[in-house]
């Protein structure tokens, strides 16, 4: 499965999401208004296609991208276990935990295959409601809610 159909499955399956790009790699991020500022903008998944952010996965020169995807902890748990063990980041069509992120509970995968991908699309579920359940919480401790802000009188 190349990258491309990976973002088109996103942005297809997913409410609420926006996909900046930035050289070469996506950033999905739950923003159902589009005005997320700058310091909120955290993605609940990323498709990266070179080393820029790290060299685990070897991806400068190939035509190979990595797939991270944000998970709870107790998702991460159900995918890695306690205890991941060695890593080889490197290897193609893997679910593995992230190279650097895996202590947020984060997970990848390497050029996933069609049957691959299959089992990550309920990650890619978890991500987007965890992802849309932070963003419901925060505009219910900002006082937004369907009548506008709350003012203090």
């Amino acid at each position: 499965m190349d990258a491309e159909r990976v973002t088109r499955y996103i942005d297809e399956t997913f409410d609420g999401v926006r996909a900046p790009e930035a050289n070469g790699d996506t950033f999905f991020l739950y923003d159902p208004d589009g005005d997320l500022p700058p310091e909120r903008q955290v993605p609940f998944a990323t498709i990266v296609t070179g080393d820029a952010y790290d060299d685990s996965s070897a991806l400068d020169g190939t035509d190979d991208y990595r797939l991270n995807i944000g998970l709870t902890r107790a998702g991460y748990a159900a995918v890695v276990g306690s205890a991941p063990g060695e890593v080889d980041h490197a290897a193609r069509d893997v679910l593995m935990p992230h190279p650097v992120y895996a202590g947020l509970h984060w997970v990848c995968v390497v050029s996933p295959s069609d049957a691959t991908f299959e089992a990550v699309r309920p990650l890619l579920a978890e991500a987007h409601a965890f992802a849309a359940r932070k963003h419901a919480n925060h505009a219910r401790r900002a006082g937004v809610g369907r009548d506008g802000p709350h003012r203090a009188g």
